[in-house]
């Protein structure tokens, strides 16, 4: 089993780490909390944005191993300026605020098990990350971050423990339910946009320009591909995304079966979201206690995860934007403004947490930013990716162009309903 384990590892690309990025700390508050205070009413959330968040993050990584560069080079090579800014600084803004709230949540979980001050957890998980993001080779570190997966097993093992009404969960998967409030209309916002990411977007992109150089790909600046390669990267890919999506419908079948029905239908403390694990341990002592070291594991693992693949993508595109070196491949000295957007995207991060935001309601209201920030980005990605002057042979066929313009029309939907009814 384990030898298996770690040869999935070894072999796990871009797509996969992309994947369990999606449900970083973000994600695990905004699925929490839609189990909470929804029970299984947006569970098919989990199966309906699957196939969108396929297409999505395979069109961003066919573009970024076709053209050789990131999504922002490319929209610097063919889009006006005002678009290359606009694109740069929502990722920018939505990754900060990402990374902030995704620090929150490690100081928070880690409270719960050790009594230390949350600025001390905060600036010592800050430094560590930034130490193994700017010291670790990317083959090195690319290694670790394939092992944090692990920690999403959690959910799926507690689905497999507790007491589930069968049919309620396979109806609510496959029939969506719909209500025109703006609690609904918020979460269910929140819910898309922590599973259909920026980030991820511009990671994977660039990513796949990492992998290419890593395999001596890219000859005088034009990465030699195959067909066989770019199916390699839409296996990884699938694999990847579903692989989150299963986790996402995890974390809401627990949230809803547990928590929902004990009436816990706000998550206002990593100690409610913990709740949810605690069937996973129950027939051990101190199993309130256990449930909080998993969460807070899982959390950490995550976190450590997303947060440098969040200030990374953050960086590759301002990076493109303004021709700097980038890349994680490089050192320090060779790439000084590559590794200084990580920096201070991470120092900023780091400090919005000193403006006495809840860290749980941080994270959903982060998803939802989101959700919101993705939709332009959308736009230009599907234009991109179906463009032949710019994707050659290689141009979206016409499935991927319906799904990836269904996903625009339909987060642009859920967004305007929410703000409707908002100001309602």
């Amino acid at each position: 089993m384990f030898k298996g384990i770690r040869k999935f590892a070894r072999s796990a690309g871009p797509g996969i780490i992309t994947g369990a990025a999606d449900d970083d700390p973000s994600g695990i508050a905004t699925y929490s909390q839609t189990g909470a205070q929804f029970g299984y009413g947006q569970l098919w959330t989990a199966l309906f944005t699957l196939p969108f968040l396929i297409s999505i993050q395979e069109a961003c990584a066919r573009i970024g191993a076709v053209q050789g560069k990131g999504i922002a080079a490319v929209i610097k090579e063919h889009y006006k300026k005002w678009v290359l800014y606009t694109v740069v600084s929502l990722v920018l803004i939505a990754n900060t605020i990402n990374i902030g709230a995704n620090l929150g949540a490690m100081g928070a979980a880690t409270k719960l098990i050790i009594p230390i001050p949350l600025p001390i957890l905060l600036l010592f998980f800050s430094f560590l990350i930034l130490f193994l993001e700017i010291f670790i080779s990317y083959k090195s570190y690319a290694k670790i971050l394939k092992w944090f997966t692990i920690t999403l097993l959690a959910y799926p093992i507690t689905v497999l423990l507790i007491q589930i009404p069968w049919s309620k969960v396979f109806y609510a998967t496959f029939v969506p339910n719909f209500e025109l409030s703006f609690g609904f209309l918020f979460i269910i916002t929140g819910v898309v946009g922590t599973t259909i990411s920026p980030y991820m977007f511009f990671w994977q992109a660039s990513e796949e320009v990492e992998e290419e150089r890593m395999k001596h790909l890219i000859v005088h600046g034009k990465p030699k591909i195959t067909q066989r390669f770019l199916k390699a990267i839409k296996k990884d890919t699938a694999i990847g995304m579903f692989s989150s999506n299963v986790a996402t419908w995890c974390i809401i079948v627990v949230a809803g079966t547990v928590l929902f029905a004990e009436g816990i239908t706000d998550i206002r403390t990593a100690a409610d979201a913990a709740r949810a694990l605690e069937p996973l341990v129950q027939t051990f002592p101190n199993a309130g206690f256990l449930a909080k070291l998993i969460f807070s594991i899982g959390i950490l693992g995550l976190g450590f995860l997303s947060i440098p693949i969040l200030s990374a993508s953050a960086s590759y595109a301002i990076s493109e934007a303004f021709g700097w070196k980038e890349g994680l491949n490089h050192k320090f000295k060779q790439a000084q403004g590559f590794y200084g957007v990580i920096i201070v995207a991470t120092v900023v991060g780091l400090m919005i947490n000193f403006i006495g935001i809840n860290p749980m309601k941080a994270l959903v209201f982060t998803a939802v930013f989101n959700g919101v920030a993705a939709i332009p980005l959308i736009f230009i990605i599907a234009r991109t990716a179906q463009n032949k002057k710019i994707m050659g042979e290689y141009a979206s066929g016409i499935l991927s162009k319906i799904f990836v313009w269904v996903t625009f029309i339909l987060m642009a939907t859920a967004a305007i309903l929410m703000f409707y009814t908002l100001a309602r």
